[in-house]
């Protein structure tokens, strides 16, 4: 493959392609890290040789969420906006794709691990819907994606909690699976029909309310107080 990336590194192992996250220790994503990861898959999809994709990661955790500590506040809204249409070309894919979950998927970073067909994770790995708990609305189309993968009760349960999931209790949910041999793109697309659709429609939503949430002193006191390692101190407002 071609084309250099910044924040990932694209290989290939056979008819298997790699797209390994390089923001180490944590992987915080923005807009570009998931406009790169898209551009890779979709050259995967271009690629007759490559049958199926893992997205990996180095460092400590596989993506611990969004980067609101660089995020610029100025245009937020639209930066949000564009950060979900990128999301958008991954969730439309062509082929089947592994997530290797080594450690921490929080928040957003959950929303790109679920975004994967399968998920492979360790003892260490950790999964959290933690948007409440920064006084925020839930993104990355995890209102539409996870309770179809966990179901509903399971699902407001982490996300009314903040309830971090750790590898084994992950499997037990089915928040994590083991790969079997399903890696045909018919079957798959079947399985998956409008899913997409869906999951654009939901990120709509979700970029509403993550709009006015963004702008409240809760979410300001929620970035403040999980930095901190405290409960938050919401107002209501």
């Amino acid at each position: 493959m071609s084309a250099t990336y910044k924040d990932i590194g694209v290989s290939s192992e056979g008819h298997v392609g790699i797209v390994e996250i390089q923001r180490p220790p944590h992987n915080f994503f923005d807009n570009s890290l998931i406009n790169q990861i898209a551009d890779a898959f979709e050259a995967f999809d271009r690629d007759g040789n490559i049958r199926a994709y893992v997205l990996c990661a180095q460092g400590k955790s596989f993506c611990a969420g969004a980067d609101f500590a660089n995020r610029p506040q100025t245009g937020a809204a639209e930066s949000g906006k564009h950060l979900y249409k990128e999301a958008t070309r991954l969730f439309r894919a062509k082929k089947p794709s592994v997530g290797a979950i080594q450690g921490p998927a929080i928040g957003g970073g959950l929303g790109l691990a679920v975004m994967t067909d399968f998920r492979v994770t360790c003892a260490e790995g950790r999964f959290a819907a933690n948007f409440t708990r920064l006084g925020f609305h839930p993104g990355f189309s995890l209102t539409y994606t996870l309770p179809r993968l966990i179901g509903q009760q399971r699902a407001n349960l982490m996300f009314y909690t903040g309830r971090r999931i750790g590898g084994e209790e992950a499997v037990a949910w089915g928040l994590a699976d083991a790969l079997v041999p399903l890696a045909v793109m018919s079957t798959r697309e079947t399985l998956r029909r409008g899913f997409a659709d869906g999951a654009e429609a939901a990120t709509e939503r979700e970029l509403t309310e993550q709009d006015w949430t963004r702008k409240t002193e809760d979410f300001k006191e929620g970035v403040k107080s999980y930095a901190e390692k405290r409960a938050g101190n919401f107002k209501g407002r």
